[in-house]
């Protein structure tokens, strides 16, 4: 692994994960001073209690009609953080004047309308640039633009709790909305040392230390523990029935043939029209970090739905793109090839616990994930793909799947090692074995009630109670 991922906003490592290095700017230098009163009107529901420009009909695009094309400065622009500024400020305008049509629809019938399919040259222009600056997508993205580059502190003294961030810049201007997104920056909190606990057990492994590889895979465990507890969260943070005030503006192109049609066309730019995936929490690195990391991509199946998957890996600041080639790397270069047949060949039965209780987490993000999909969207419309343009009810199922599979080879590897556990190696490990049937029948029978076009969303959620796997935290709000 090379010493330095960083784009200068982002720097992945021990000290910052996958957090950006400073705070991101709340508000763009002066000079672009229409752009940001522009911003700052926009959400549907303003600070002081009016409303703002999304909620009248087409009032946004009376608005961009005014608006300064500024691209003749956004050109010049060289400093990262107003770059980042500058591309959240144009991929939430982009998704505003587009989807906006699709929100007044939805608001009379529930049903999601077409966007406007022409992005007018004062927004083009200026974001393509912005979005070649940062060599990514000139669409809302997840890293700079909605989650991880757009949050501020209530409290600069009490930390990344997602009640004290909220969103710099914002669509529907509720608390839903805000405690949604800042939840995901709130669980990165925990990247630093997920991180660090990869890279040193990386390097334990090749100084063939088990002593330290145990000791950075219970690191790394616990710290997930930590993740998968901020990400409970979200039950409280944003109410599932009010998933849909602010969804709609986070829709992506590419895959939702219905609200683009051919795409979007971006005047002064490009003569045909463009698709790219919309922001969505599985543009995260903590997982696919993860995932490399302890083998559950050897797992994933050959087909579409994983094809999805890698592309949003693409979806993604270069740096972070090339830490996770990096890591791949090293993880095939291990002896045997992977974390797993490492530990298998060392005889290292304690890592082999740790390693499992590591993908245990990984199944409990992943189910939480797939309980959250049930509830915040299956319950509240039948659109069937996700924000990411990806099939809402065999996306998450394909990944879980995936991870059941690798959780039966491990417990079938710890069943013929000698197991000198003590209690906490000994509780993950008959923890681990006595659920898989659960875990293996839950799924299976969700999937079938998902497979009739007719199905009732209620009874797919209601499985996870009954197979006592689900979320602790659901419905405190």
């Amino acid at each position: 692994m090379k010493n330095n991922y960083s784009d200068n906003f982002f720097d992945v490592g021990s000290k910052f994960g996958f957090l950006p290095k400073n705070p991101p700017l709340v508000e763009l230098p002066e000079r672009y001073l229409g752009l940001q009163k522009l911003l700052d009107n926009m959400p549907v529901n303003l600070e002081d209690g009016s409303k703002g420009y999304l909620s009248i009909p087409n009032k946004i695009k009376v608005e961009v009609e005014e608006l300064t094309n500024y691209f003749d400065i956004v050109k010049n622009e060289t400093d990262i953080m107003v770059i980042q500024a500058l591309y959240r400020g144009y991929c939430f305008l982009a998704s505003a004047y587009t989807l906006e049509l699709s929100y007044q629809q939805f608001i009379k019938t529930k049903k999601y309308g077409k966007a406007r399919q022409f992005l007018p040259i004062q927004i083009a222009q200026p974001f393509v640039e912005v979005a070649e600056k940062l060599n990514v997508y000139p669409w809302l993205d997840y890293h700079y633009a909605y989650s991880l580059g757009n949050y501020k502190f209530i409290d600069k003294s009490k930390g990344f709790h997602w009640s004290n961030l909220d969103q710099c810049v914002k669509f529907s201007g509720t608390s839903d909305e805000s405690g949604f997104i800042m939840n995901h920056v709130d669980i990165n909190q925990h990247s630093p040392k997920l991180v660090r606990s990869v890279l040193q057990a990386l390097k334990a492994i090749f100084k063939n230390n088990n002593e330290n590889l145990n000791k950075n895979l219970k690191q790394n465990f616990h710290s997930m523990e930590l993740v998968n507890d901020r990400r409970k969260d979200m039950w409280v943070a944003s109410r599932w029935k009010h998933y849909n005030d602010f969804r709609i503006f986070i829709m992506g192109i590419k895959g939702n043939d219905e609200i683009f049609d051919d795409g979007l066309i971006y005047e002064g730019v490009w003569d045909k029209p463009k698709k790219f995936r919309g922001q969505t929490g599985a543009q995260d690195n903590i997982i696919p970090m993860e995932d490399i990391f302890t083998g559950i991509t050897n797992f994933y199946p050959n087909n579409q739905l994983t094809k999805y998957l890698l592309d949003l890996r693409t979806y993604r600041p270069k740096c972070i793109q090339n830490f996770f080639i990096d890591l791949k790397f090293s993880i095939d270069s291990v002896n045997g090839g992977s974390v797993f047949h490492y530990l298998k060949n060392e005889k290292n039965s304690i890592g082999m616990c740790y390693l499992l209780a590591i993908v245990e987490e990984i199944y409990k993000f992943r189910n939480g994930h797939w309980q959250f999909v049930q509830k915040y969207i299956m319950a509240n419309t039948k659109y069937a793909k996700a924000t990411g343009g990806t099939p809402i009810i065999s996306w998450i199922p394909n990944q879980i799947k995936s991870v059941l599979s690798y959780i039966e080879v491990i417990l079938n590897e710890l069943h013929s090692m000698n197991r000198n556990f003590n209690l906490e190696q000994n509780k993950i490990y008959t923890q681990s074995a006595n659920s898989l049937q659960a875990k293996l029948k839950l799924l299976h029978k969700q999937l079938i009630i998902v497979s009739d076009s007719n199905y009732n969303p209620g009874k797919v959620f209601e499985l996870n109670k009954k197979f006592k796997l689900e979320d602790t935290n659901i419905e405190k709000k």
